[in-house]
């Protein structure tokens, strides 16, 4: 074996030569490597406060979460006090939530209820943690009672065609029946949340406890639609087979339940084997879902006996805030709504712009996103699995918080878990 150097003892002496003539020039330059410059691990302390009206809860043994890069979790002390020991500093979305019973909820509030359970949620985002914390960030919670019809996928991001053309048409909602007994969701509304770029930025005082819609549809309300334990609702802009059409990794949504059918534009082929989803409200005169590509793509349910399409939806209508004309958007009183989830729009060098949020936290602490650096990367937004039954039916999260209740990914089948 030759050596550059020669000798292998040549090169050795080389080496050590080299390495020390390195070493001195370093710590004549002050110092190459400074250990005192090194991140130092802080301790930091979040204070979990009470929902309003609900004084009386027990703030201990709460588990709350600072995730970010990394992930750190302490519990909360008989104050409601989590202490985190030694994180790394950085960039910090707090969390946390916990399940009350309908006993528990009427002992805090005075207040008798049906047999329900209640979960308490709160969440803070963008906190930066740069140095030692002399108090206690304050965390605020709200109570919201959980629900058995949930949001439980979003597929809004679209993907590349066997062309690489964009491809939009296979975008779909699911329903998810979380609860142990059948549920007719007849009538039911569905509403997508306004999604204005540069946001509308209506402020709390305006809002008035409703949320801004750009569109309302209906499940249609004359003849029962029933959905199983574990069951769900498929709503699709075109029950199609895509994979069929050109587009290999896009679902097949032959069976889909309910489509908003294109009537204006003709650019989604529609199904007439599928039924029809009743579109009571529009800001344009699309009316297929304006699922946004990449975001932001907020949904809410709601009910009510409420005429939505006669007088009630001439009352909720509202320009765009600070503005006497233009489009329109229409209100919906939060009082109504049975789930929602904040979906933010995802940017490969800034992160998520959590300022963009459309929904208050008691409706949803936190907020769902695809991790899609390009766009059309064939990600949605699904519900994960809290637990199974014995049965095999899928228990979904519901912690009333989508940072910890969603997750992303490129299983666009529907109906699966």
């Amino acid at each position: 074996m030759s050596m550059r150097y020669g000798s292998p003892s040549t090169a050795l002496s080389f080496i050590i030569c080299h390495l020390a003539v390195s070493v001195a020039l370093c710590t004549a330059l002050t110092g190459c490597i400074d250990f005192d410059d090194a991140t130092q691990p802080v301790t930091v302390a979040i204070q979990v406060t009470p929902p309003q009206d609900y004084q009386q809860a027990s703030l201990q043994g709460h588990q709350v979460t600072l995730s970010g890069d990394r992930s750190y979790t302490a519990v909360t002390d008989a104050d409601g006090v989590a202490q985190f020991q030694d994180i790394i500093p950085d960039v910090y979305n707090a969390s946390v939530s916990w399940k009350v019973t309908a006993d528990e909820y009427a002992q805090a509030t005075g207040r008798p209820v049906e047999n329900k359970s209640y979960t308490v949620s709160g969440s803070l985002t963008a906190l930066t943690f740069a140095a030692p914390s002399q108090q206690p960030v304050a965390m605020a919670t709200a109570i919201s009672q959980d629900q058995s019809i949930l949001i439980s996928k979003v597929y809004y991001q679209g993907c590349k065609d066997d062309n690489n053309k964009n491809y939009i048409f296979a975008s779909y909602l699911e329903l998810y029946n979380n609860s142990d007994a059948d549920i007719d969701v007849a009538g039911l509304y569905v509403a997508l949340l306004e999604s204005t770029s540069p946001i509308s930025h209506y402020p709390l005082q305006y809002l008035q406890d409703t949320v801004v819609a750009k569109q309302v549809f209906q499940i249609p309300a004359d003849k029962p639609f029933v959905v199983a334990p574990g069951g769900s609702v498929l709503i699709v802009n075109s029950a199609v087979d895509h994979a069929a059409k050109g587009a290999s990794s896009q679902p097949n949504l032959l069976g889909a339940d309910f489509e908003a059918k294109d009537k204006n534009n003709n650019r989604y082929e529609n199904n007439p084997a599928v039924a029809e989803l009743t579109q009571l409200f529009s800001f344009t005169n699309n009316t297929f879902m304006n699922l946004m590509n990449g975001g932001p793509c907020g949904v809410v349910i709601f009910e009510t006996d409420e005429d939505v399409a006669g007088l009630w939806l001439q009352q909720n209508l509202t320009y765009r805030y600070g503005y006497q004309k233009g489009t329109q958007y229409m209100k919906v009183p939060t009082r109504y709504i049975v789930d929602a989830v904040d979906i933010l729009r995802y940017d490969a060098s800034t992160g998520i712009d959590v300022n963009t949020k459309r929904l208050f936290d008691y409706l949803d602490a936190g907020y769902a996103f695809t991790e899609s650096k390009t766009g059309y990367d064939a990600r949605l937004v699904r519900r994960k699995v809290a637990s199974t039954t014995a049965d095999g039916r899928k228990i979904l999260q519901d912690t009333n918080n989508s940072v910890n209740d969603f997750e992303s990914t490129d299983n666009l089948t529907p109906r699966e878990y």
